[in-house]
């Protein structure tokens, strides 16, 4: 018994040594791993715009190789803009427009992707409706002159300029509405200096329900132009009306440029490879989610799930509304650098006054993080 005792006390000492190293080694290795990510850390806004990076971040963060990826959600558009002009982070989801006119302002990043085409959309209360009635189905609705011309007959009407709130005006909202309404031979002003039948404003996206709310509220013409889903809750809630989508002002080929992903020259020199997994995995995640809102069912629920996880104000039926197969008024395809598209976004901005000057698309540019590319 002494005898057998001795190797089993042997033994398990054996074993207890043999479990510490493996657990100290394993936990080592766990360490080697996850210090030999680079984080990458991408700055966005809570909208339809950028539901590919939420999607990526909460499927694929963890199969990533080379990147740490975070990501950031803003309150609004200049808060976004300063934090990343300030160079602290690496990555961020922008409207075109106001990209052009950061990098005009600080050049140290490069345009390296699109984060989704088309993707919004105007907004009405009851009192433009009225006089516009509206088609009942949203697949019917396309801008013709009726909101434009109602526009303009209730500022001549009142005498009041009629304001619609933008995410930024320096937007692709901007140059949106700017096409319609000059399509129909009505003045668009910018600033509230110069008299126009429509004056644009700036409303951070989360906040334009409540404007049309309050608008309402005191029996004023309310309208917005957001990205998705904000028209579509007002819809779904019952108090706004969708008057038309951007895809049908901007028609252009797998649909118009909108918000683009930016990353800084310090990051694509020091962490190439982590960011074009990051542009892999959002560009896969936009598969998924094309995927899930052509088959429906557990993987569509499994996406709005995702979403509202993230940004618990885009309700299920807002969201399900704005991926609506049917419609298709934002797509998340064809994802590479677009430079015709982005010229055609610019030259409106320019001639509307949306941004003073142009850039040069090909310094703005970075064509290596094109899917392609990356995958030779």
């Amino acid at each position: 018994m002494e005898v057998l005792d001795k190797y089993l006390l042997k033994f398990r000492f054996i074993y207890f040594i043999s479990s510490l190293f493996l657990a100290t080694y394993g936990s080592s290795a766990l360490a080697d791993s996850t210090s030999s990510k680079q984080t990458i850390k991408a700055l966005y806004i809570p909208l339809a715009d950028h539901y590919a990076a939420l999607v990526a971040y909460d499927r694929y963060a963890s199969q990533m190789k080379f990147a740490d990826f975070q990501i950031e959600q803003m309150k609004n558009w200049d808060l976004l803009r300063a934090y990343f002009q300030s160079g602290d982070v690496d990555m961020a989801f922008v409207m075109s427009p106001l990209a052009m006119d950061m990098f005009i302002e600080k050049p140290h990043f490069r345009w390296i992707g699109l984060m989704h085409r088309d993707g919004n959309a105007l907004a009405i209360n009851d009192l433009i409706n009225e006089q516009v009635n509206l088609a009942e189905k949203r697949t019917d609705r396309k801008p013709d002159d009726s909101v434009a011309l109602t526009l303009k007959r209730l500022y001549l009407e009142t005498g009041k300029s009629i304001e619609i709130a933008m995410p930024h005006l320096k937007a692709t909202h901007s140059v949106v509405l700017y096409r319609y309404l000059k399509e129909h031979g009505v003045n668009i002003s910018f600033t509230r200096y110069e008299e126009a039948p429509v004056t644009a404003i700036s409303v951070a996206p989360p906040k334009s329900p409540s404007f049309i709310k309050a608008k309402s509220n005191r029996n004023q013409a309310a309208a917005f132009e957001q990205s998705l889903p904000w028209a579509d809750i007002v819809e779904t809630s019952g108090y706004g009306h969708v008057a038309w989508y951007s895809k049908d002002v901007m028609p252009w080929k797998n649909g118009h440029v909108e918000c683009i992903s930016l990353a800084t020259d310090k990051a694509i020199n020091e962490k190439n490879k982590a960011i074009k997994e990051v542009t892999r995995f959002i560009q896969k995640a936009g598969e998924d989610i094309e995927i899930a809102r052509s088959e429906g069912g557990i993987k569509l629920e499994s996406i709005v799930k995702i979403i509202r996880k993230y940004i618990p104000a885009h309700s299920r039926e807002a969201i399900i509304a704005s991926l609506d197969p049917e419609l298709r008024v934002i797509n998340y395809q064809h994802l590479n650098v677009d430079k015709a598209g982005l010229k055609q976004i610019m030259d409106l901005a320019l001639e509307g006054g949306i941004i003073m000057k142009p850039v040069d698309i090909e310094s703005f540019s970075d064509t290596q993080f094109d899917i392609k590319t990356i995958d030779k």
